[in-house]
């Protein structure tokens, strides 16, 4: 049997890898072994977090940890070699845009094993980030493109990519965003860390925002948080946010003297389903996340992404995404559309159906009979 090595560097990674794990357990023709390179430790992933995806713990812990992006690249890339020269896999899937995405896909061209790139083609045309860099690099050497969105068959298109390569099939992140939706119609939410703030704000008609910012141009220039968080007081005197906030932003709204006031209740990172529990239901998340923008457009939430750029565009001329940049005067104006109902509606875009993993298994099966 033909195997496959699925690689996850980061928390979200597992989030897309799921759906891949749940269509290669149903199809049963092609083995698999999940590989966790340790980009990211994270004390949450427990038996528990695995249980929640429907998907094993990983097979390998590789604990490449932190470090500059040379470090962990540099890292991540030895001890998958490794790895892959102890025991060859006939094929090397690698999703998003991560540091592992890239060092492991590298690895693997140079060993002559094929390389699977899942949410291929995505381009923000912002060279000053890290993730367009390993995005371009691994799509330069992927032997299959697995995309999510027009925006990306034109890319690889225009970069030469053959037209036999390219498969839209869907998202995987959309696969798992349906899949644990589901779960939670059933799911005991009560022990949730946010229950108490989204029951006391849903009560009588009530509402209630979500924020999260975590982009090294958002979080870590004194001025430009200031602004952001300006802007995010004024919404709060209308609407009341929650913030799960992320380790580097804590610590830069301690570092510049922010105060966010009564109005934005502030909480620790989330667990994907305590998080979605809280997203989904919200009257608009403010974000400059990737994965919120298809995800909120998936579920019909309006997003109100403060970025200047994105590199999925279609949830903009699709979906409930709506880009606003990092104008103060525009994130106030475009919440209020929101809070009046005259925000965007939007649409699901195409494929974006839950079987986008069911998709990626069957190409894969046909490519390595």
């Amino acid at each position: 049997m033909k195997t496959i090595y699925l690689v996850a560097g980061a928390r979200p990674n597992f989030m897309k890898i799921a759906p891949i794990v749940r269509a290669l357990q149903a199809h049963g023709g092609l083995g698999f072994k999940i590989i966790h390179t340790g980009q990211h430790y994270d004390r949450e992933m427990n038996d528990v977090f695995f249980e929640e995806l429907g998907i094993p713990e990983p097979d390998i812990f590789m604990a490449a940890g932190g470090g500059s992006h040379a470090e962990q690249t540099a890292k991540i890339m030895v001890a998958f070699e490794t790895l892959c020269q102890a025991e060859r896999p006939d094929a090397v899937l690698v999703v998003g845009d991560v540091n592992s995405t890239l060092a492991c896909s590298i690895v693997a061209k140079k060993l002559n094993i094929p390389v699977a790139h899942v949410e291929a083609g995505l381009r923000s045309g912002d060279m000053s980030m890290p993730e367009e860099i390993n995005r371009l690099v691994t799509d330069s050497i992927s032997d299959w493109f697995f995309v999510t969105e027009p925006s990306a068959v034109t890319h690889l298109q225009r970069e030469g990519k053959a037209e036999s390569a390219i498969h839209y099939v869907g998202h995987v992140m959309v696969d798992n965003a349906l899949y644990q939706g589901e779960k939670l119609t059933n799911a005991d939410t009560s022990e949730y860390e946010t229950s108490a703030f989204k029951a006391a704000h849903t009560q009588n008609g009530a509402r209630y925002g979500v924020v999260t910012l975590h982009r090294p141009s958002n979080v870590d220039d004194a001025a430009m948080m200031t602004r952001i968080a300006g802007a995010l007081k004024q919404i709060a005197t209308e609407l009341p946010l929650i913030f799960p906030v992320h380790p580097r932003t804590r610590g830069n709204l301690d570092k510049f003297g922010i105060d966010l006031g009564p109005n934005i209740t502030l909480v620790g990172p989330q667990a994907y389903m305590a998080f979605l529990n809280l997203w989904k239901d919200a009257a608009v998340v403010l974000t400059d996340s990737g994965g919120l923008q298809e995800e909120t457009t998936a579920l019909g939430v309006p997003c109100i992404t403060i970025r200047e750029n994105t590199e999925r565009p279609v949830t903009v001329d699709e979906g409930s995404n709506v880009l606003v940049g990092t104008d103060p005067v525009r994130i106030v104006a475009e919440a209020s559309k929101v809070l009046r109902g005259e925000g965007k509606q939007g649409r699901r875009p195409h494929l974006w159906d839950g079987k986008a993993a069911v998709r990626i298994v069957e190409i894969l099966a046909k490519e390595l009979a």
